[in-house]
């Protein structure tokens, strides 16, 4: 799994310059949660964590870590195992990681032991950009094809001991979209037809 990730670290960094309007609508839906001073689990190279605010970075693979910002503190490890001790931080925002870890209800119960409150977001399986991903994923993509994606409701039910407090989606425009959106705040139902998706959770 992780090995596409350290041999094409570059690659994956690219996506956001190529799909600037895409990165730009799930940034400004991270946002509105505000988890500057926090951590982020799966930082990768950092394009949410830098502009956020955020404070810290936790990723398994050392070349994305050599490509993100240096102002973040980062350390190598895993979602499900987290180095850091409890409440540490708070806020955790997890954006995507969830799709590409073994064990999505440790990762998301270790970033509840870390930080006062936990931030995920995710492209929901069946939203058009969901199933466009999973098409992709299985035509041999790189990435995508790694990826196991989940309905924003499969994701609630993983946060043993969480509630979900609130719900923000941008993205309803189908591919290849219609430009840069705006984040709404949202229901379930409709979060499921987003092409992405963040779920704020508090201790229950």
């Amino acid at each position: 799994m992780l090995e596409v990730f350290r041999e094409r670290a570059r690659d994956y960094d690219a996506w956001y310059e190529r799909h600037p309007q895409l990165y730009r609508s799930e940034l400004m839906a991270a946002s509105t949660f505000n988890c500057r001073g926090g951590v982020e689990i799966g930082v990768a190279t950092g394009r949410f964590a830098a502009p956020l605010g955020i404070a810290a970075g936790v990723d398994p693979v050392r070349e994305m870590l050599r490509l993100a910002p240096r102002e973040l503190d980062l350390v190598e490890g895993v979602g499900e195992m987290l180095p850091l001790k409890d409440g540490a931080y708070p806020c955790a925002l997890i954006v995507v990681t969830i799709c590409f870890v073994q064990d999505p209800e440790a990762l998301l119960r270790e970033a509840a032991r870390a930080a006062g409150r936990v931030v995920a977001c995710i492209v929901p399986r069946e939203s058009p950009w969901g199933r466009l991903y999973s098409e992709l994923g299985r035509g041999g993509h790189p990435f995508y094809s790694r990826a196991r994606f989940y309905t924003v409701r499969e994701v609630v039910g993983m946060a043993k001991g969480l509630k979900p407090v609130r719900l923000v989606a941008t993205l309803f425009a189908p591919p290849p979209g219609a430009g840069e959106e705006e984040p709404t705040e949202a229901s379930i139902d409709e979060a499921e037809r987003a092409g992405f998706a963040c779920i704020e959770f508090k201790r229950a």
